[in-house]
C-alpha cells in the first residue's frame, strides 16, 4: 500500500540507493539531479558540509517547484580526519580499503526537506559509525576488480558485497547507504509531507 504524499516529492538526487530506499517505503516520488558543486570549503566540518550541500541541492530544485516537496541529501565517509570520497582507480579503490580495514570510520548524511512556498525547511546530520574487520589481500583483489567500489563514497556497498568487511555498524544502517529512512520519514511526517494510509486486513483462513 503505497504512502500517501501531500503533493509532488522529488528527490533531489540520482543516486541508486536514495532512489532504493524510497521506493522500498513505498513512496511515489521523481528523481531530479541538482548538479551541485560538491566540493568542500575551508575550515569546513563534515557536519556542516553535508548539511550545506543537502539544503543546497534541495534549493537547486525547490527555486523551480516551489509548491512541491524537495528532499536533498548529501552522504561523506571520514577516517582519522580523513574524507574518503568515490575512487577514480583500482589503485585509489585499494588505498581507501587499505584505510578502512580493521579499523573503525564515520559516515555522516546530511538532509534537508523544503517546501518554498509554505516556508518548510528542515535540515538534520545523521551519523553512523562503522567497524571493519582485517581485509585479507586476495578479498581486496576480488572486490576492486568487481564494479561496486567504484560509485561508492569509501569504496564500498554497506548492502552489496562489501557487507562482508563490516564487523559492527553502531547507528542507522541506512545512513550508511546514503539516506537515513528513520529520520527522513519522521521529519516528513512532521510537516505533514506524507501520511500513512490506515485499514484493517481482512484474515484468511
Amino acid at each position: 500500500m503505497p504512502i500517501y504524499v501531500s503533493g509532488k516529492l522529488i528527490l533531489a538526487s540520482a543516486s541508486p540507493r536514495r532512489i532504493e530506499l524510497l521506493q522500498l517505503m513505498g513512496l511515489v516520488f521523481e528523481v531530479m539531479p541538482s548538479g551541485v558543486d560538491e566540493s568542500f570549503r575551508r575550515g569546513e566540518t563534515p557536519r556542516e558540509h553535508v548539511l550545506r550541500l543537502s539544503e543546497e541541492k534541495a534549493l537547486a530544485l525547490a527555486r523551480s517547484h516551489p509548491d512541491d516537496w524537495v528532499l536533498g541529501a548529501d552522504t561523506i565517509v571520514i577516517i582519522a580526519g580523513e574524507v574518503l570520497g568515490k575512487p577514480g582507480s583500482t589503485a585509489e579503490a585499494k588505498e581507501m580499503l587499505e584505510k578502512l580495514s580493521g579499523q573503525e570510520h564515520e559516515v555522516f548524511t546530511g538532509f534537508s526537506i523544503i517546501r518554498q512556498n509554505a516556508g518548510i525547511l528542515i535540515r538534520e546530520v545523521v551519523e553512523s559509525s562503522v567497524l571493519f574487520r582485517e581485509i585479507t589481500g586476495d578479498e581486496m583483489d576480488w572486490y576492486t576488480g568487481s564494479e561496486e567500489p567504484y560509485d561508492k563514497a569509501g569504496a564500498y556497498a554497506v548492502q552489496g558485497m562489501g557487507a562482508f568487511f563490516i564487523r559492527e555498524i553502531r547507528g542507522s544502517y541506512t545512513n550508511v547507504m546514503g539516506l537515513p529512512l528513520c529520520e527522513v520519514v519522521d521529519a516528513l511526517k512532521r510537516v505533514s509531507a506524507i501520511r500513512f494510509p490506515g485499514g484493517d486486513h481482512e484474515r484468511r483462513g
